[in-house]
């Protein structure tokens, strides 16, 4: 059994290593990862920025200047106070689409207010999905392809900064990474609108320019193209500053908000959208953020020099492949309780672990895997361990309950006592018993018939011993040795071997009469009890052993049965001064037994103490009980 229960646990742990790789390589747990992450940006503390101003396009804007779009003449005055003395941001841009004509003269006096100043910047949205198959084809070596270049009128694109505002959403929707640049197919490169925010602000990015971000390890196909880079979330709405769009048209705010600052133009108003019909998105950090806050979250991420990185790809295989061997190993060597406090607590310490790398270094490490390897592992083996015990448990109780009581096999299962190999030297009370007149029988009975008879005794002679905690130590030929007291201990075992020996005898009534009936034969039982300290244990060659008992006191109990006659009990003085409470003897005789230089005394059982001696008695030697 154990032999095969190894090779099913080699065989399956070589399954799960190979499910395990699908499972990595087609990110099945991506989702948990990102859960992760979210959880761990979530934490990261930021100090609102000081530099960063948002301009909402609000409910307040709407009821002050009408529905939106507004007329775009709107838009010079709204410059001119933006870039007035004691104002003039580093940089201006627009989350909102001026890519279609509207009133002519509207759209000349916008296009002559962004004439007269150098800091704004309009959107462009590039279309990345190719026209056959429909996807976004990312390589990490090249900037993302823009198959199309949707931007703002050419009279306002002349005088303006153009960046893209598209967003890179995850398989699950959440705005996780941006594309700082993407190109046209002329090879003309768009920087985002964060990014060109940035630049505009006096910001370092040459760092960002070289970067590729290996945040594909958490998603299968994610767009990932040179100069990809994970938002490092930092900001919640209320950490930045914003003001109404009709408040700073009107001149109610302070210029010196906007002194040296980034400002982005963007809709907060519920259920307004631009041109895109996206204004809002998920994001680690908040379920429903306006797009515009994702942008502020990028512009603070790019002047303050952060980044997020994330494990090396080999660090989590090997690490996840060390947890996979070494929980596959733990349930074998260690006990279940053990087992299991060591697998969640190295499931707490990935978690954990990773909450900690995150926090100090702002380093992501993708464990969902090594979760799934170290719990794969772990309940395949407990549970092939639990079964090969579970197994063996029933061998041991269906073996081993032929011979001992079944309590006591209980007892050495739920409790996983050891019988120890080899001898012990141990108090123990012996019953020999021999069944008187079976030869007689043998010679009328067929093969079968004998077999079927000797068995009925057998039967009965085993259930009671059983009943009363004993154990058989063999049957030899017509007779039997039965033990007390050992393997286990059993209280009181003097009491139990008496109370055998008469049950045994009462049992033999019946199958008596019907051996007398049936082939006209008389059988009887002749038993010896004695007790005393024995050798007990597993005793023989390394090709066969067996469970007995050997010694001085057990050739007594021996010598004890053979001088009993049909039908009768006889026991020793031991046993007689533990059980002559319980039970009514005659008054002893001396007796000499081969081996024995002096003579041992014995006792006749007659019958149980307090019953009356005509229901309890036992057939007396030479008597026939009917």
């Amino acid at each position: 059994m154990r032999e095969k229960i190894k090779r099913l646990a080699i065989v399956m742990n070589v399954l799960l290593l190979i499910a395990l790789f699908f499972a990595h390589n087609e990110r099945w747990l991506g989702r948990l990862d990102n859960m992760l992450y979210d959880y761990n940006m979530k934490q990261a503390a930021g100090a609102p920025p000081k530099d960063i101003v948002v301009v909402a396009i609000d409910n307040d804007s709407l009821a002050e200047l009408g529905r939106f779009p507004w007329d775009r003449a709107v838009y010079a005055p709204f410059l001119d106070m933006l870039n007035q003395p004691g104002s003039e941001p580093k940089a201006i841009g627009f989350d909102v689409t001026f890519n279609e004509e509207t009133n002519a003269d509207s759209d000349q006096a916008f296009a002559d207010a962004l004439a007269a100043y150098d800091n704004v910047i309009l959107p462009v949205i590039g279309n990345t999905e190719g026209d056959v198959f429909g996807e976004t084809v990312a390589r990490p070596d090249s900037l993302l392809k823009a198959y199309r270049i949707d931007g703002p009128l050419p009279q306002f694109a002349e005088h303006v900064k153009l960046a893209n505002i598209n967003r890179v959403a995850s398989p699950d929707g959440v705005i996780r990474q941006t594309w700082l640049k993407i190109e046209d197919e002329d090879g003309k490169v768009y920087p985002s609108l964060a990014y060109m925010a940035a630049d505009m602000a006096g910001a370092d990015l040459s760092a960002y320019d070289k970067m590729t971000d290996p945040g594909k390890i958490f998603e299968k196909n994610n767009a990932v193209a040179k100069n990809t880079i994970t938002i490092d979330y930092q900001l919640n709405t209320e950490d930045v500053t914003t003001v109404s769009f009709s408040s700073v048209l009107n001149g109610d705010i302070d210029p010196s908000v906007f002194k040296d600052s980034v400002v982005l133009i963007g809709f907060t108003a519920v259920g307004l959208s631009d041109d895109s019909g996206q204004d809002s998105g998920t994001t680690p950090i908040e379920k429903k953020m306006q797009l515009v806050y994702v942008h502020a979250n990028i512009v603070n991420q790019l002047l303050s020099g952060s980044s997020v990185g994330y494990a090396p790809a080999w660090t989590i295989w090997l690490g996840g492949l060390a947890l996979f061997l070494l929980f596959i190993l733990l349930p074998w060597r260690l006990k279940n309780v053990y087992s299991i406090l060591l697998y969640l607590a190295a499931v707490f310490g990935l978690v954990y672990g990773q909450m900690l790398a995150y926090d100090a270094y702002k380093i992501q490490i993708g464990v969902a895997d090594a979760i799934l390897a170290v719990t794969l592992a772990y309940l395949t083996n407990v549970s092939l361990k639990s079964y090969l015990e579970s197994a063996q448990k029933h061998f041991v109780t269906r073996q081993f309950g032929r011979y001992i009581s079944p309590d006591l096999v209980k007892q050495i299962v739920s409790q996983d006592i050891d019988i120890k190999l080899g001898g012990d030297s141990k108090t123990i009370t012996v019953l020999f018993l021999d069944i008187r007149g079976f030869t007689p029988l043998s010679e009328k009975l067929s093969p079968p018939e004998l077999v079927d008879t000797l068995n009925t005794m057998f039967n009965m002679i085993t259930e009671t011993t059983l009943a009363n905690r004993g154990t058989i130590d063999k049957f030899i030929g017509d007779a039997a040795m039965i033990l007390f007291n050992a393997p286990l201990d059993v209280e009181d075992h003097e009491r139990l071997a008496v109370k055998t020996a008469y049950e045994i005898q009462q049992g033999m009534n019946e199958i008596r009469h019907t051996i007398r009936e049936k082939y006209g034969c008389e059988v009887n039982v002749g038993i010896g009890i004695h007790t005393g300290t024995v050798v007990v244990g597993n005793i023989g060659s390394y090709l066969r052993v067996d469970y007995t008992a050997i010694g001085d006191n057990v050739n007594i109990a021996a010598r004890i049965e053979s001088q009993t006659k049909p039908g009768q009990i006889m026991v020793s003085d031991a046993v007689y001064a533990k059980t002559s409470a319980h039970f009514r003897f005659d008054e002893g005789e001396d007796r000499m037994f081969k081996g024995k230089s002096l003579p041992i005394r014995v006792y006749e059982l007659l019958g149980v103490a307090g019953e009356p001696n005509s229901a309890a008695e036992a057939p007396k030697a030479g008597q026939t009980a009917i």
